[in-house]
């Protein structure tokens, strides 16, 4: 039973701790469309994509209006596109990403995802257009986010679609240099991609979801710090109890508006993903939670430790909060979108080296990070390489979503607005891997995907 304690912690943690639903993701299954003509199918896609989602930002916004509960983003994700484009014979998908725009601004949605292609194994009929159609589709849309998954535990790195990433980001960064390149700001690189994430920018719809479905991504950093704060001078083990409790109740708010908008829509309800998701604001960084547990400046010795328990206790907590947990879940560590991150980039604590050791414990990857403009795209292959590796080895979900700011040098920021902030240009090693990647191939699965 809610007592009056509990509401008024609820109050108190929305009020002055920033916790809030950060998105409310519909999936939305394309795979019944098909024509050979692209303009015909990029009709097919408006009009399917706007007439399931109608009501899902009015729905949404009901339901902050009746729990008094801020829902930051309504977004959509998709079938992956290079699925759909398949059907036909075109060899360019930017129609398909100019549909998908125009779908979300009539439906009012913040972003849609799923400008997609799956290659962890190889290139399918489809994939290769998709993949050389992302720098102008992110040119030349606004709100639509594009992914490509290249590796996989029982696949192995697909280190082809490695070596063309580096191009294709450094295409979509000179294309967009007059805003900060801001196009790679709506690209990521995968390994282990889950079929439903509501963030972005890495969301689409798996092929083993439901036609349409409601999954939901809650967040909460400031609630945690602000927790861990109360707590005092205790034992990690407490504060790990602190921390499971926290996420308890975080991820009881989002089965709660999860729940209501699936019954509303009249769509199934899919996952809660109870990932501690930052924003550029005071009281609401990962970063800051670190620090709070015991590190002079995130970024020194002491962090992964501190991410690892962090990342845990946060999954552990949501678990035993619904049934319905997936997606990602745990912690993110996006620079541009954490403002104690930033901080700690400025300062030279954070660098991308101690970046890549924090992905082997956090839920995602290299996220957002703003690099040289003149950084060569064999170097930015050589990066994804490395974070893909770390996924692929310990089976868990990895991505790269770097910059390459055209113009830009180490020491200079980039600025996105909104929740995707500023970044600080962080220095990275420039020593070619050029003979590496083009190698090409495929690096076999490690000894671990024999689990059948």
């Amino acid at each position: 039973m809610i007592n009056t304690k509990d509401i008024l912690e609820t109050i108190k943690m929305i009020e002055e701790e920033h916790l809030d639903i950060r998105t409310i993701t519909m999936g939305i299954s394309l795979r019944d469309l098909a024509a050979d003509d692209i303009n015909v199918l990029a009709d097919k896609v408006y009009d399917k994509v706007t007439r399931r989602a109608e009501k899902l930002v009015a729905t949404g916004e009901q339901i902050e209006r009746e729990l008094g509960i801020p829902i930051i983003n309504k977004r959509i994700s998709v079938t992956p596109i290079a699925m759909v484009g398949a059907t036909s014979s075109a060899n360019s998908y930017v129609p398909l990403a100019k549909a998908l725009d125009r779908a979300a601004e009539t439906t009012g949605v913040n972003f849609v995802g799923g400008f997609s292609a799956l290659v962890q194994k190889g290139f399918a009929k489809g994939d290769e257009i998709l993949i050389n159609s992302i720098p102008e589709a992110m040119a030349e849309t606004n709100l639509v986010c594009s992914s490509v998954n290249v590796a996989s535990t029982k696949a192995g790195v697909n280190l082809d679609a490695i070596g063309l990433m580096g191009r294709i980001i450094k295409q979509t960064a000179e294309l967009t240099k007059d805003n900060d390149s801001m196009g790679c700001s709506k690209l990521v690189v995968f390994a282990n991609a889950v079929d439903d994430n509501p963030f972005m920018a890495g969301a689409f719809h798996g092929i083993g979801e439901p036609e349409t479905v409601i999954n939901v991504g809650v967040s909460g950093p400031g609630v945690v710090q602000s927790a861990i704060r109360r707590a005092g001078d205790c034992s990690i083990g407490e504060v790990a109890d602190v921390i499971k409790k926290t996420a308890f109740k975080i991820t009881r708010m989002g089965q709660l508006v999860g729940a209501l908008a699936s019954q509303r829509l009249g769509v199934p309800f899919g996952i809660v993903d109870l990932s501690l998701a930052p924003t550029p604001a005071i009281g609401d960084s990962v970063a800051r939670i670190l620090e709070e547990v015991g590190l002079e400046v995130c970024g020194g010795c002491g962090t992964t430790a501190i991410l690892a328990m962090l990342n845990d206790a946060v999954k552990k907590g949501g678990v035993m909060a619904s049934s319905s947990v997936g997606g990602l879940s745990g912690a993110f560590i996006p620079v541009s979108e954490d403002e104690g991150m930033i901080a700690a980039a400025q300062a030279g604590a954070l660098t991308l080296e101690k970046l890549e050791a924090m992905t082997a414990v956090c839920s995602v990857g290299i996220d957002m990070v703003a690099v040289p403009g003149d950084t060569t795209a064999e170097v930015i292959s050589g990066l994804i390489a490395d974070e893909i590796a770390i996924g692929v080895v310990n089976t868990k979900t990895t991505a790269v979503r770097v910059i390459p700011a055209i113009g830009k040098k180490v020491g200079d920021m980039v600025e996105f607005g909104g929740l995707l902030g500023a970044a600080p240009i962080m220095p990275i090693k420039t020593g070619s891997p050029a003979k590496f990647i083009n190698r090409g191939g495929r690096i076999p699965a490690p000894i671990q995907s024999l689990k059948n």
